[in-house]
């Protein structure tokens, strides 16, 4: 699936469910907030989230007193369901609507956060320009927060082919530039009461 094909699905599946209604749905993000909390970044320091969409993370992270946070997504229409629940506060946040795999940085990051994209890309190519925009996003002795669908999760996600990983499969695709700080698998449980196993991995990127 190309970019422009994951923005036309994204748009409508939000267009056709409350954010409340996806199986991902958190309403707070706990684990994802721990481990933000563990890196031990100040609170000015800058914070991507990559497939926030209408994530409720950032509300949380404004809660916690963060003031330069990103957050990017393919698809337009989750951004607006953000933009909106935040009300005033939604001026505080930079957004960014774009593919990753095509999103050229123009700045960097301390910390990039990713619960939503990374296992959508099915096709290798994708996965690799992915790794390439992290490592010109992220600045060296940075953070890389990532959760993806692991080795007992879903074969499937919101109608699409998802890749399930293991720790290995991501330690292969960061390479040598990238250092495992933390694992753990959580079983997250949908609004529609179903299973979905998480592997949640943190890593600081080699100076």
């Amino acid at each position: 699936m190309n970019a422009a094909a994951r923005r036309d699905h994204w748009e409508t599946v939000y267009s056709n469910k409350k954010s409340t209604d996806v199986s991902w749905f958190q309403p707070r993000p706990e684990r994802s907030l721990q481990l933000v909390e563990r890196t031990a970044v100040d609170c000015d320091d800058a914070i991507i989230d990559i497939g926030g969409g209408a994530s409720t993370l950032v509300d949380h992270l404004l809660d916690d007193g963060f003031t330069d946070i990103t957050v990017l997504d393919v698809a337009g229409k989750p951004l607006e369901r953000a933009r909106e629940r935040l009300g005033e506060r939604a001026t505080d946040v930079e957004w960014i609507v774009s593919d990753v795999t095509a999103f050229r940085p123009s700045r960097t990051w301390q910390l990039w956060h990713d619960r939503a994209a990374l296992h959508f890309l099915i096709d290798e190519q994708d996965r690799v320009r992915y790794v390439e925009v992290l490592k010109k996003a992220l600045v060296p002795g940075g953070h890389f927060v990532l959760a993806t669908f692991g080795p007992d999760g879903p074969q499937t996600c919101s109608g699409l082919e998802i890749r399930r990983y293991s720790i290995d499969m991501v330690e292969d695709l960061l390479g040598p530039g990238f250092v495992l700080q933390s694992q753990e698998l959580e079983n997250h449980i949908t609004p529609m009461g179903s299973k979905q196993q998480f592997l949640y991995s943190c890593w600081t990127r080699r100076e």
